[in-house]
């Protein structure tokens, strides 16, 4: 990625929000963890008195589990919404026009996964990214952790090449305040957001994820 030499003007309309960074990152992280540890073990807690107290009340234990696993479940759902298919908004001539401006913009490798998922990966100083067009994964050095992020440009009416396009241009210049102005639907394991994912989606997810790893490896040498 190009070295960040400008800040997007974006983030004056958020100003209240510190930039993002490998500490908040990190903070944000754990903050997701501990929230759906507290949501997740009560209903654990409770399935397991229950079942001590009365064996008879196993059925009903049951469903204070499926609780425990549907909250998560929930939240990587929303997560992996960001980068779900949508039909395109503009006609299929202004689609073909997009994408070929986008396939200038990445490379080889990056226009075959776009061509197969919907989605270019670019690898940046905070991790590989998966860039759509409402919406951007950030798979964290490691690639176990991912962060989902909900962002738009101004005008939905676009192309969803130029989409990307925007987004795209507005990573490279200012990664740290891409990730900023973005707003955070969800951030935990890759494999339970995979498992929300569509089916033609998951390769361009698994390919950020050797990207990832790959930037941790360079990292550690």
């Amino acid at each position: 990625m190009a070295c960040e030499a400008e800040s997007l003007p974006e983030l004056a309309g958020v100003h209240w929000r510190p930039l993002v960074d490998e500490r908040r990152l990190s903070r944000t992280a754990a903050l997701w963890t501990a929230t759906t540890t507290a949501h997740v073990v009560p209903f654990l807690g409770a399935a397991a008195v229950m079942v001590a107290v009365q064996p008879l009340a196993f059925p009903v234990s049951l469903a204070s589990l499926a609780h425990a696993w549907v909250i998560p479940e929930l939240y990587a759902h929303r997560g992996a919404n960001v980068v779900r298919p949508k039909p395109p908004r503009a006609g299929a001539q202004a689609e073909r026009v997009s994408v070929g401006l986008l396939g200038d913009l990445i490379g080889h490798e990056a226009r075959d996964l776009h061509a197969r998922t919907g989605l270019v990966l670019e690898r940046g100083a905070l991790g590989a990214w998966l860039i759509g067009p409402a919406g951007a994964l950030l798979v964290r050095p490691g690639g176990r952790r991912v962060h989902c992020y909900c962002v738009r440009v101004n005008d939905p009416e676009l192309p969803s090449g130029d989409r990307i396009a925007h987004l795209l241009l507005a990573l490279r210049t200012d990664e740290r305040g891409f990730a900023t102005v973005a707003n955070l639907a969800f951030s935990g394991a890759r494999w339970r957001v995979r498992r929300r994912l569509d089916r033609r989606v998951r390769p361009a997810l698994d390919a950020a994820a050797e990207a990832a790893r790959a930037l941790d490896r360079r990292a550690s040498a």
